[in-house]
């Protein structure tokens, strides 16, 4: 996060911060993107397409276009058995889910939408997907979320899963993404559509229970019964998203001592906590928002919560309140290695390079193979499926694992197993997972580690993103002896679309932003706060020399 922190951060929501939702759907359907201005385009980012409607990024002409360009490359690459759709809580999701349905159905796609017309997490979409797929050789399943993850209420997303249950690759976002925006400057010339009464009644769309074959599940992940006989005390804040109403069946079946501190669903989100930026969001790994929750750690023994569409954590501790997302996946990973025995023996752990270096400690002392990727869950999705990978996590508190037998359970990130992971290491260790992660590290270092924002134009950008490493010229980093420069990841040799500098005791790495004009740097120190702000100060000059080249 940037280091200018709006006075409103932490404070409950002002009514002149909420959306007008009637105004805002109303524009969805009203407003038509203009496709020669490159902000109206369809841009699928690591996460898919995003934007608001008032923006004219998220428009029914723009989710007409994705929908019949998923349909296009389904019958290209033979995909033909059902589509898993789902939708999360922000206003704009319900009609984007009409605006698709009409072309899913019309294209006659067979389509699995929720029996109650409710809300579907992101990873149980990948479950979905996963589980339909195993065994199979044709007729293969694949999914849609529509959600924005965290961003703000007045956002839209639309997210593509293929086959493997990950997010799709740059090779397929790129097909549907030029796909969608030809069919933007044909007016839609081509894309199929029927009336929603009738796409919900067509023989193509089927209702399907979600939460029951997934809350059925769970306890081939996470060891639920450990859980309740410890009678762990769990709080849980679902952040209004979609994960709001798997919670109570989760409880109820398992019989875990467990309280929902707010099961409101509210698409103004006026029940949140203003974040770091002066923006209501739902970033589950954020303290500002997630002020409610953190004031509440003296009642649990354990508490946690999701985003929008869970596929991200926050988990609060008594001893710590909001736990650094980097600290967590180190603990988790320290935990799962050492008490999934039934996991592959040289099963590895998958990190992204702008996360820890502490979870590169934890997994030496532990003897497991690290591997370091570019940002992005999709180059997980290989390893959890075949088991090559135990873990895979991201810095933005975004992980999933294997089934306790070392099977995949999910491709995509699960908010939700994280959090149950949490009470699990509670119940097992009888320590919260900052006092665990306090233990596993007490011979490996303290890490300081921060993220900030800096400005950058779209030409910066650009050049950031394709930048040869022998153009960043500094030989130092904070004093220290620059030993790596890396534009490629360790763990795959793809771009990072960046560029990452390793000293002995402290790194960086620059990425430039998908959707706003800055570019992020991920910075840790093995020494000191203070040396931290001086890799920071380091890191910033180094770009901006690069920058003032060009």
């Amino acid at each position: 996060m940037a280091e200018n922190v709006n006075p409103l951060a932490g404070q409950p929501a002002p009514p002149e911060l909420l959306v007008n939702v009637a105004r805002l759907i109303t524009t969805y359907y009203s407003d038509t993107p203009d496709p020669s201005v490159a902000t109206q385009r369809v841009a699928f980012g690591t996460s898919g397409h995003r934007g608001s409607a008032f923006a004219t990024a998220f428009n029914e002409a723009h989710i007409l276009a994705i929908a019949q360009a998923v349909c296009q490359y389904r019958k290209q690459a033979g995909v033909d058995g059902p589509l898993f759709l789902g939708m999360d809580t922000h206003a704009l999701s319900e009609p984007a889910f009409a605006s698709a349905l009409e072309v899913l159905a019309a294209n006659g796609v067979e389509t699995m939408i929720d029996a109650q017309r409710g809300y579907t997490p992101t990873p149980v979409i990948s479950h979905a997907i996963l589980t339909y797929n195993r065994g199979r050789k044709t007729g293969l399943a694949d999914g849609i979320v529509i959600s924005p993850s965290h961003n703000p209420p007045d956002e839209g997303g639309f997210k593509y899963n293929p086959t493997n249950g990950g997010p799709a690759d740059v090779d397929i976002t790129r097909a549907i993404e030029n796909t969608a925006n030809a069919f933007l400057e044909k007016k839609l010339q081509g894309v199929q559509r029927i009336p929603f009464g009738r796409a919900l009644k067509s023989p193509c769309v089927h209702q399907r229970d979600y939460i029951g074959p997934y809350v059925a599940d769970l306890a081939n992940v996470v060891d639920m019964d450990a859980i309740r006989a410890s009678g762990v005390r769990i709080g849980i804040d679902p952040l209004g998203g979609a994960a709001v109403h798997y919670w109570q069946p989760i409880i109820g079946r398992y019989k875990i001592s467990a309280t929902v501190t707010n099961d409101a669903v509210d698409p103004t989100f006026r029940f949140m906590t203003v974040d770091w930026d002066g923006k209501i969001r739902m970033d589950c790994s954020s303290p500002y928002a997630m002020t409610r929750l953190i004031a509440m750690s003296d009642k649990f023994d354990v508490a946690f919560a999701n985003d929008t569409d869970a596929d991200r954590h926050g988990i609060v501790c008594p001893s710590s309140g909001l736990m650094n997302p980097n600290y967590y996946l180190a603990a988790a990973i320290a935990y799962l290695f050492t008490n999934r025995t039934d996991w592959k023996k040289d099963a590895a752990v998958g990190k992204t390079v702008v996360s820890s270096s502490m979870i590169d400690r934890v997994a030496g002392k532990l003897g497991r193979k690290l591997v370091e990727v570019p940002v992005g869950f999709k180059w997980f999705s290989e390893g959890l499926i075949d088991g090559t990978l135990g873990f895979g996590g991201e810095e933005s508190a975004g992980a999933s694992f294997l089934r306790r037998d070392g099977a995949v359970w999910t491709t995509d990130k699960d908010g939700l197993i994280m959090g149950l992971l949490a009470a699990e290491i509670t119940a097992k260790i009888k320590q919260d997972p900052n006092k665990f992660y306090e233990t596993v590290t007490r011979t490996l270092g303290k890490s300081f580690y921060q993220r900030i924002d800096a400005s950058a134009s779209r030409e910066q950008k650009k050049l950031l993103g394709a930048l040869d490493p022998e153009k960043f010229d500094a030989k130092e980093l904070a004093g220290e002896p620059i030993e790596k420069k890396l534009v490629k990841a360790p763990g795959n040799g793809a771009p990072i679309g960046g560029i990452k500098v390793v000293a002995q005791n402290g790194w960086f790495a620059a990425r430039p932003s998908g959707t706003e004009d800055v570019y992020k740097i991920y910075a840790e120190s093995f020494k000191s706060e203070d040396h931290l702000r001086e890799i920071q100060k380091d890191a910033q000059a180094g770009v901006s020399r690069v920058f003032g080249g060009h």
